[in-house]
This record gives structure tokens, C-alpha cells and sequence, in this order.
């Protein structure tokens, strides 16, 4: 099978330039997840979160940014996952958000660290009782035999606390601490506008990429 695609979306609803930016790009990065929300659209704080083996394969998924402030980025997992196998043998990792109704981009490099299991709980409690259980039961990226086992498990756990869980100990979150942030911005004719920052001696340097 071969499929081929010769469309293209020709892009200028914004554009990007030199006064736009902030010193910090953790607070351009802000700036653009605030506007995408305020907007109303599904998922807005969806992202694409990239990891390696230790053989060197690089692997992808969609997760939830839930917190952005001047620490970094916080998101949250299963601690005996694929992903946080592999960030345990190389905490360093790629994140890339994607609004195509404003047609942006931001990808985000940078090193990984877990949260503390108080601030992990404070994010544990705002989730519903069903999320809760979910959490405790999944054996996230292991094999499951049936859907029909997974919703008998979770109910088990719902019947023995049907108000709310304590966090489960294979479960919270990670920061991802930016060393690189690289802002796109769609333009007509695909001449793109393109800033890199890049983290040195403890200070921000910014220059623009060619498309």
C-alpha cells in the first residue's frame, strides 16, 4: 500500500517576532498554553512526551502537562511504566506540544526528576474516585487479558473505598527541568518563524532558525 498526500495548508494566522519574546521562555511557554486554554479546546495542555532505551530506540505518547511554573513542566505516570523505566535509566526526555488551530508548536528538551509524593498527592486528591482506582489497579504496559478484568479490578478497589484513595506508591509525578525550548510559528509559503533558546551558564540565549 502507498499512500501519498500532495496537500498542504498554506499558515499565517500569527506570526512570531524578535519583540514577542520573553527573556524567560518558561514564560512565552506559559503564554501560549494560557491562550490555548482560554480558547476552549479539547486537550489544550495535550503533548507528546519522548523517551529512549537504553539500546538507543526513541519512543513517543500523548500524555497531560498539568502544571507550568518557573521549576519546569509537571506531568504524571505510573512509576513501573515503559516510560518511566526508560527515564529511570536516562532521565533526560523531549516534549512537544502542538495547537493546530493557531498552527504553533513548542518542543521542549530538557532533564527529568520526579515530584515529591506531597505535591504528587495534592494533583492524586482532584481526581475522581473511578481515576483514583484506576491508578492503584492499572499495571500500566503490561499485558491485560480483557478489558473485563481491569473494570472488575477497579470496582473491587472502588467497594473498599468508595470515597477516596491514598496515592499509590508506584504512582506520581515528573518534572521536566527545560534546557531547550524551540518556538514555532506557521507562516505563509512555509517560511516559518522558528526561535531557539538554549539554557548556558545559567542564562537564556535566544537566536531565530531558519525554517
Amino acid at each position: 500500500m502507498k499512500i501519498t498526500d500532495e496537500k498542504h495548508q498554506d499558515y499565517g494566522k500569527f506570526k512570531l517576532e524578535e519583540k514577542s519574546l520573553a527573556i524567560n521562555p518558561l514564560e512565552l511557554c506559559a503564554n501560549w498554553f494560557l491562550f490555548a486554554k482560554e480558547q476552549d479546546i479539547p486537550d489544550y495542555n495535550a503533548f507528546a512526551l519522548s523517551t529512549v532505551s537504553p539500546e538507543g530506540m526513541p519512543s513517543s505518547r500523548m500524555l497531560l502537562i498539568k502544571t507550568i511554573d518557573d521549576t519546569g513542566l509537571v506531568f504524571y505516570s505510573n512509576y513501573d511504566s515503559h516510560k518511566a523505566k526508560e527515564l529511570e535509566i536516562n532521565p533526560k526526555a523531549s516534549i512537544l506540544f502542538f495547537w493546530q488551530q493557531f498552527e504553533r508548536q513548542i518542543r521542549i528538551q530538557g532533564t527529568i526528576e520526579k515530584v515529591t509524593p506531597e505535591e504528587s498527592y495534592e494533583y492524586f486528591k482532584t481526581r475522581s474516585i473511578i481515576s483514583q482506582a484506576g491508578a492503584w489497579a492499572s499495571k500500566q504496559s503490561q499485558p491485560l487479558s480483557s478489558r473485563f478484568k481491569l473494570m472488575r479490578e477497579v470496582a473491587v478497589i472502588m467497594m473498599k473505598n468508595p470515597i477516596s484513595l491514598p496515592l499509590p506508591p508506584n504512582w506520581g509525578g515528573y518534572r521536566l527541568i527545560p534546557t531547550q525550548f524551540e518556538f514555532w510559528q506557521g507562516r505563509p509559503s512555509r517560511l516559518h518563524d522558528r526561535f531557539q533558546y538554549n539554557l548556558i551558564d545559567g542564562e537564556w540565549k535566544v537566536c531565530r532558525l531558519y525554517p
